[in-house]
């Protein structure tokens, strides 16, 4: 096990009724609240009212952001940081899912930099402070609530970048399952293909003596995988909602990943791909992720063996370990697809005229990929297979 450091502030605040921990934990900001949130779904079940009522019950100044999209557009986030200088905010209340939060915590950075935010994005800059913000949780998904990082597109240049910051963590995090039991089944189904990569994405790294961080990432892919179908049959279904926000919020909030770093190459191929052509990130993810456990799986085949005996109980007398391998490798890939989620990137219209674009975006940070190196020519067979 590597040497690590692990840091993570956010005040997680679990189960049914958190949202009466709002006020409490605002009590110590100021007076002018920016509220951000997506296109209107907490409208409609009366998670709106909810809030604003106990915003105005403390008499805070509320200014709204609305709009954000999937995949969250750098232009929403100059709005955000215009309100936020014009109107001195003091603090950021976002409602939503990832895409509200990402860019919730963009605006928090814009917020407080002299420059364009996409400048920190793009370039990586690192900052020394932001405005403070909460999230409240709607869609399991992303583990944004319980992190530093964020993801937004540039639609100009055609860019999706990811970049990390300590001084965007939330103060608190209102995680209520309950706000999720609305969800429509396409958005819960990304949702659930989304946290199984985070954890895969962290499981093929190549630190040693870590059987029991490997044990906390196959108890909860196997707990998502036990949950999903369960899930879809009982969408509002307490229970089953809270065991996929525990694990989507667990996947990505730094408790796996202690003492190793994980590849994140599926992940780097997909924000190509969705920065250009601006489709779901579960759905891409979802085509991508097998296809690159395919070309990886000669490279460590014991690794692979590992995942297919112990999360999808491949049986693994008198085979090889690239065969066992490749049997995980094809369960995953129908479990998926049993949730009904594309498997080829024609699905979304995608052909080969504009891959070399995507293979240029891809390669951005020159080559990755820490588990399986990849190169220009890598990322291009697997752009070609998955179409």
């Amino acid at each position: 096990m590597n040497r690590f450091i692990q840091y993570n502030p956010v005040k997680w605040i679990f189960g049914k009724g958190s949202i009466n921990r709002l006020q409490a934990e605002l009590a110590v900001y100021g007076k002018n609240i920016l509220l951000v949130y997506g296109g209107g779904s907490i409208k409609r079940n009366g998670l709106y009212e909810e809030v604003l009522g106990k915003l105005n019950d403390d008499q805070v100044n509320v200014y709204e952001l609305s709009g954000i999209e999937p995949n969250p557009r750098l232009a929403v986030v100059h709005k955000g940081v215009e309100i936020c200088k014009k109107e001195n905010i003091d603090f950021i209340l976002a409602v939503g899912g990832g895409s509200v939060i990402d860019s919730a915590k963009a605006i928090a950075a814009g917020a407080k930099y002299s420059g364009d935010v996409w400048e920190l994005i793009s370039q990586g800059k690192p900052i020394t402070e932001a405005l403070p913000l909460g999230t409240i949780l709607t869609l399991a998904a992303t583990g944004s609530e319980m992190n530093a990082g964020l993801v937004i597109t540039n639609t100009d240049t055609n860019e999706k970048i990811d970049w990390h910051s300590q001084y965007v963590f939330p103060k608190f995090s209102i995680c209520d399952p309950t706000y999720t039991t609305t969800v429509p089944r396409d958005q819960t189904v990304f949702g659930i293909v989304d946290m199984m990569s985070h954890i895969l994405e962290q499981y093929f790294h190549n630190g040693e003596d870590s059987n029991l961080q490997d044990s906390f990432s196959e108890i909860t892919l196997k707990t998502i995988i036990e949950t999903a179908s369960k899930l879809l049959e009982e969408p509002e279904n307490y229970d089953y909602r809270a065991k996929m926000m525990y694990a989507g919020t667990i996947a990505l909030n730094g408790t796996l990943q202690s003492g190793y770093r994980g590849d994140w190459t599926a992940h780097i191929i997909e924000h190509a791909v969705s920065g250009i052509y601006h489709t779901p990130h579960g759905g891409g993810l979802a085509i991508l992720f097998p296809i690159w456990m395919k070309y990886a799986l000669a490279s460590q085949p014991a690794r692979f063996k590992q995942l297919a005996v112990r999360v999808f109980s491949v049986e693994s007398t008198g085979k090889s370990d690239e065969q066992i391998g490749n049997e995980g490798i094809q369960a995953l890939q129908q479990f998926w697809e049993s949730l009904g989620v594309p498997s080829r990137l024609s699905h979304y219209g995608i052909d080969s005229s504009r891959l070399e674009e995507i293979v240029d975006r891809a390669m951005i940070r020159g080559e990755f990929g820490r588990f399986y190196p990849m190169n220009r020519k890598k990322v291009m067979e697997i752009l070609q297979a998955a179409l």
